[in-house]
């Protein structure tokens, strides 16, 4: 066990222990990082040497990593501390399920069935992703005040599949749930999940598992050997519909079982229906052959021999019935004839079907081809062959056998296969935009090489990915796939430059290059030459980027006696732009006039003369929108001079007071961009 406080990977605060199983110890830690609380899961350290388990319980944490379901425990990190593997997973407040059904029973059905469809919800959702539990057990399953349930380890328990017959301490926790087909050391499917969750039902219905024994193994051979008790003998009212609902889940034979938890779900939803009050009792299709061995017991009693009949031979016995009324009428000849009739047939049975010991060859890393000549030539037959993805074993080889090898059976026993179907292709996605830290995190998780390229942008905020290389829905195997994500650096920056005594167009043309909003005003100065900057803002040496604003005081030259003021006209040519033109429908616009007013302010009485045209016919136009700024004696170049709306080239006369000879300006701004400035003065 971890000491309290010791914080794992420099992050992970442990704060108290919070259960305890066969493969690992749970805790209660805070994440530092995140700042919030988690359960961290840390593989036992017996098992910490053990490069495969630890192999095996990384891959399969990061399987389960990919589950998004509300009723499965999110799985945030994996890692690994000073050699120990851990897993940080969502921490759920309220009990397992199994400390629910102690405190809770008898549990409501309608509550039953609505626990146990959350439960075969969160099954279907990892069986679409081709994971399977393995470990189903009340104690896996959380639920909290609300009654909704979480499912832990999902995917987990199959590091510990190689050596769980052997750990009877860990299996005792498990084996209640077991299916027959992993009791007898076969690989693990989807049905053998089925049929560990028709246990949990079993046990929300009656309180308790169907088979208890003094041992771990005792308890496996009951699952095989054994039909499930009666949830019924035990509580009457339970419907047969129900009842049901356990039986096909836990038919010996997986072929019987339900296809799908889906499947299960659907059945389970609709077996307190009144319409399938009469159903009848299921019955399975198939004759299970678990049970291989059986004890054939010697009646003491001659009397009581045609009611015990050993498994293996009823029909020889049933034949000798005529047999047996002779012998009764002398009981000790036919005590004696009795046994040593059945004692040779034991010993002929037995003689007859013992097979020789052979052990499980190593067959990893051959092809299906090889392994079966090496399992023929060990007399031993070529079982189910199931494939999986794997990124260390080579495509179509043995990733391994079950059982396992070096395992001791019986001559003519089957094998089962798991072959490589190489590494899992994936499918890139579409990263432009998203957090290139984000990206690149879970790109490496998965295998990939990722390398970065950083360049300045104004569209991307800087650690946003601006391409890539690899194309988005292209499918590739990590391990062998480098993919080069553009990132943002932000947007470019400079030190602005030192603008004194710059004239007016040189600070214009070196606001243009920047991509810098100029403003610019004007004042007398006795230091500073009329026409060149007095000042700036912001001062020279100031970051900027491009679309920051630049504001400039021009000098006016040395301020003298104030000479008579001159007023003065300047026509100017503003042209139209159909592409920046907004578009409207009315029936009566007209161009502004020469003199610069507009038709709204204009022609009042034409449009009120052709009102009623307007009602009834409109005429979609383009409009530009325009603002002019002017500066001289009595405007400054900040405040606005007029606005105006043009549907086409238009000429406007713009009126300036100055004194003596000195000069105006005036600025230009067609729908939001400059397009004149000029200094004029009288003529």
């Amino acid at each position: 066990m971890m000491e309290k406080g010791y914080l794992l990977d420099k992050r992970y605060l442990l704060i108290r222990p919070i259960g305890e199983g066969g493969m690992a110890n749970v805790y209660l830690a805070h994440d530092q990082k995140n700042d919030q609380d988690v359960a961290v899961k840390i593989l036992h350290m017996d098992l910490q040497n053990d490069p495969n388990t630890k192999k095996r319980f990384q891959r399969e944490a990061s399987a389960s990593s990919k589950l998004n379901h509300p009723n499965i425990v999110k799985v945030y990190n994996i890692g690994e501390d000073a050699g120990m593997s851990y897993i940080v997973m969502e921490y759920v407040t309220g009990m397992d399920l199994k400390h629910y059904i102690d405190q809770n029973f008898p549990i409501p059905y309608r509550k039953v069935i609505d626990i146990m469809k959350q439960i075969l919800s969160a099954v279907q959702a990892a069986h679409d992703h081709d994971i399977i539990h393995r470990d189903l057990k009340p104690q896996n399953i959380m639920i909290d005040k609300n009654d909704h349930i979480k499912i832990a380890d999902f995917g987990i328990a199959v590091a510990l599949h190689d050596n769980s017959l052997t750990q009877t301490n860990t299996l005792l926790g498990s084996v209640h749930y077991l299916s027959p087909e992993q009791a007898k050391g076969s690989m693990a499917t989807k049905q053998s999940d089925i049929y560990a969750l028709g246990i949990i039902l079993y046990e929300m219905l009656t309180g308790k598992v169907p088979f208890e024994g003094e041992s771990a193994v005792s308890i496996a051979i009951k699952h095989f050997q054994d039909e499930i008790p009666s949830v019924q003998a035990l509580d009457p009212r339970i419907p047969q519909p129900l009842e049901n609902v356990v039986l096909h889940a836990t038919a010996k034979d997986p072929h019987d079982r339900y296809k799908s938890a889906a499947e299960m779900a659907v059945d389970l939803s609709t077996s307190l229906d009144k319409k399938r009050a009469n159903e009848p009792k299921f019955v399975p299709n198939s004759n299970s052959d678990l049970d291989e061995t059986k004890v054939i017991q010697i009646p003491k009693n001659p009397d009581l021999a045609d009611k015990v009949v050993p498994n293996k031979h009823e029909e020889q016995l049933k034949a000798d019935k005529k047999w047996w009324t002779f012998l009764k009428k002398r009981r000790f000849w036919m005590a004696f004839g009795l046994a040593l009739l059945v004692f040779i047939l034991a010993v002929g049975f037995i003689i007859g079907t013992t097979k020789k010991n052979v052990e499980i060859p190593d067959l990893t890393g051959m092809s299906e081809t090889q392994a079966k000549s090496v399992l023929t030539d060990n007399h031993l037959k070529i079982g189910d062959i199931s494939h999986q993805y794997d990124n260390d074993v080579q495509k179509d080889r043995v990733i391994r056998s079950y059982p396992k090898k070096n395992m001791v059976v019986k001559e003519q026993s089957k094998v089962n296969l798991l072959i490589s179907q190489g590494p899992k292709k994936i499918r890139i996605g579409n990263y432009v935009g998203q957090n290139y830290t984000q990206i690149r995190k879970k790109l490496m998780k998965l295998g990939f090489t990722v390398r970065k390229n950083e360049t300045s942008s104004t569209k991307y905020a800087a650690g946003q990915i601006m391409n890539q290389d690899v194309p988005e829905g292209k499918k590739v195997i990590p391990q062998e796939t480098i993919i080069t994500l553009t990132v943002s650096s932000g947007r470019a920056f400079f030190n602005l430059r030192d603008l004194t005594n710059y004239t007016q167009k040189s600070v214009q043309d070196y606001a243009n290059e920047k991509g810098l909003v100029l403003n610019i005003t004007s004042q007398y100065s006795d230091t500073v030459e009329k026409g060149l900057v007095i000042s700036q803002t912001p001062a020279a040496g100031t970051r900027l980027s491009k679309g920051s604003s630049l504001n400039v005081v021009i000098s006016l030259g040395e301020k003298n006696k104030a000479p008579e003021q001159v007023s003065f006209n300047k026509t100017i040519t503003i042209p139209f732009n159909p592409k920046t033109a907004t578009q409207v429908n009315t029936a009566d616009i007209a161009n502004p006039n020469d003199n610069g007013v507009t038709a709204s302010s204009s022609s009042s009485s034409a449009s009120a003369s052709t009102s009623t045209s307007s009602s009834t016919t409109t005429t979609p136009v383009h409009e530009n929108h325009v603002t002019i700024f002017i500066q001289d004696e009595t405007h400054n170049i900040s405040d606005v001079y007029r606005q105006m709306v043009i549907t086409q080239t238009t000429n406007v006369t713009l009126t300036f007071t100055v004194k003596g000879n000195e000069s105006a300006y005036y600025k230009v701004v067609r729908d939001g961009d400059v397009i004149l400035t000029d200094e004029v003065k009288p003529s």
